[in-house]
């Protein structure tokens, strides 16, 4: 039964969870953590860690993503970002992070990442980058948001990408956008494709499943908030509570799953994860995979020179983020995040090294298996 509490006379809300609201509790043996495996499988691809990486300009380049992959996690390229619309996007790069290390306006940058967004896209640019991922082995996805998914994805295809990810703040089965011919139907838009698609970000059992319903393989929980850099709450008053959200969607899993007879799809928790323990939580409250942005973007690979903003901190009307530095001088590597070792002790390096030392505590051996670990919930 759901708990609800009235906020006033005749109005009633949902009590709601977050990740920090929650506790992993161990009740089995442990196990040594190098029996433990954190392999999972999305499709026909798979992962050795249970890692995407925010698609934000801020974060990955192509070869980002190829040192993503090759470390066992997916690198996911903004479709619609700097990528596509600029030869430099180096140079760009720096340009905006001195705007924001010396204005004292915080919208300046902002102000600044719009002006580029602004340039038009160029398909050659992006198929360059989808071929210098793919040229080394690794997997490659590209991320589009609803409204043109239609108009970028045959291209995409065609430069070879192995997933598709289609995302926007919150998204439902079917687009509906003013002027268009026809609103975008993802089943119709599934089914057509010879890739496999992740969409996303949903907050809730019935959103979840209806995605699932699609055809997809994979759905994103939430929106990719962090506490450094997203301001979606104040600025559309949306918020998503990671635990009961991730929950939810687990529980549209299972009913998906009865209901077609076997059909799995992937939950994948995008947002409120910061340390290994929040990764670990997102597993336990029965996500398949998780969405790191501001994490993953103090490592020496990452495009934003130590500076981070979410994708959507560029919209041309109502940007819902800040460009804001998470990383100085000394910027550890990749592998080191991911898996150490750590001098840090709240858990911010060594991320995949955390989970699996978590699982193990708790006499996990997978992540499946962790995904039925037992949960409390703090006073």
């Amino acid at each position: 039964m759901r708990d609800l509490v009235e906020i006033g006379m005749g109005r009633t809300a949902r009590r709601t969870y977050e990740l920090d609201d929650i506790d992993i509790v161990p009740s089995r043996r442990t196990r040594s953590s190098k029996e433990v495996s954190t392999a999972w499988q999305l499709d026909a691809y798979r992962f050795d860690i249970p890692v995407l990486a925010h698609p934000t300009d801020a974060l990955v380049s192509p070869s980002f993503a190829v040192a993503l992959g090759k470390a066992g996690g997916l690198g996911v390229i903004n479709g619609e970002g700097l990528w596509g619309r600029h030869a430099d996007v180096d140079a760009v790069i720096t340009r905006l992070t001195e705007i924001a290390d010396s204005d004292p306006d915080p919208s300046a940058a902002i102000r600044y990442l719009q002006e580029l967004h602004a340039a038009p896209l160029k398909p050659d640019l992006l198929a360059a980058a989808v071929a210098q991922v793919r040229d080394e082995g690794v997997t490659t996805a590209v991320r589009v948001s609803p409204q043109n998914a239609r108009t970028l994805t045959p291209a995409l295809v065609k430069a070879g990408i192995d997933l598709l990810v289609v995302q926007g703040t919150i998204i439902s089965a079917e687009h509906v956008a003013h002027g268009e011919d026809e609103p975008l139907n993802l089943k119709t838009f599934i089914s057509e494709l010879d890739v496999p698609v992740v969409a996303g970000g949903v907050s809730d059992h019935r959103t979840a499943l209806h995605l699932m319903r699609t055809g997809a393989a994979g759905v994103i929980v939430g929106f990719g908030s962090t506490a450094e850099a997203t301001t979606t709450s104040p600025s559309l008053g949306i918020g998503i509570p990671m635990a009961t959200a991730i929950a939810d969607a687990a529980a549209a899993r299972r009913d998906y799953l009865d209901e077609t007879g076997g059909r799995y799809v992937h939950v994948i928790a995008d947002g409120d994860i910061e340390t290994a323990g929040d990764l670990a939580k997102a597993i336990a409250c029965g996500a398949d995979a998780a969405v790191l942005g501001a994490p993953l973007a103090v490592a020496a690979e990452a495009a934003g020179h130590g500076w981070y903003w979410p994708s959507v901190a560029a919209h041309p009307s109502m940007p819902r983020g800040a460009v804001l530095q998470v990383a100085y001088d000394e910027r550890p590597s990749l592998d080191r995040v991911l898996s150490g070792p750590s001098d840090d002790p709240f858990g911010s390096l060594n991320l995949v090294g955390g989970l699996r030392r978590s699982m193990a505590k708790a006499g996990y051996s997978d992540l499946k298996e962790f995904q039925k670990v037992g949960l409390s919930v703090r006073a």
